[in-house]
């Protein structure tokens, strides 16, 4: 079996949304960043864990997994996301820019149909903040056929916690190993 790919977002997972008061974690940092097409005169802010970059260090160092971007940022996450946080480049499904005014068209998450294609039968641990019932169908549909998947859904306001990383790796390391080729 090959090693399942793990599929990262960025916003709600490494991003958090501001809750109603528009607070964001006492853990995050602010940073201005220029995503790809954008004015240097009117940055974007994200405010980032610098220990989310070491608690994935760790992860990705367990060789259980194939670490790549899933998420609307696409490259902007491997240029300007992975640095801020120390990792290395990664990686991403590159995303098409669909028209939607919803992440749910379907009634599940706009990626998932491209993410489902560039997967094809590859295992994969998703950590993506968005999911819907739908989404968890689908993952145990793909799992029945022999694709292992597994959705992980961090709380969109405070993202990634140790707890997710802990469970996608006690997952991964029950799975058949990957055999050298």
């Amino acid at each position: 079996m090959r090693l399942p790919y793990l599929l990262l977002d960025v916003d709600g997972v490494f991003i958090p949304f501001p809750a109603a008061d528009g607070s964001t974690p006492a853990t995050h940092v602010r940073h201005d960043v220029v995503p790809e097409g954008r004015s240097a005169d009117t940055p974007v802010t994200v405010w980032l864990n610098p220990e989310h970059g070491r608690l994935l260090l760790d992860v990705i160092r367990t060789g259980l997994f194939t670490p790549v971007w899933c998420t609307s940022w696409r490259q902007d996450a491997a240029t300007l996301i992975g640095p801020l946080l120390g990792l290395p480049d990664l990686p991403y499904v590159d995303l098409p820019r669909p028209q939607i005014t919803s992440s749910h068209p379907n009634g599940y998450l706009w990626k998932r149909d491209h993410v489902d294609a560039w997967l094809e039968d590859a295992p994969a641990v998703w950590i993506d903040d968005d999911f819907t019932s739908l989404d968890r169908e689908w993952a145990t549909e793909r799992t029945a056929k022999g694709a292992t998947t597994l959705l992980v859904q961090p709380d969109p306001h405070l993202g990634l916690r140790l707890e997710h990383l802990t469970e996608v790796t006690a997952w991964a390391s029950q799975l058949p190993r990957a055999r050298a080729a």
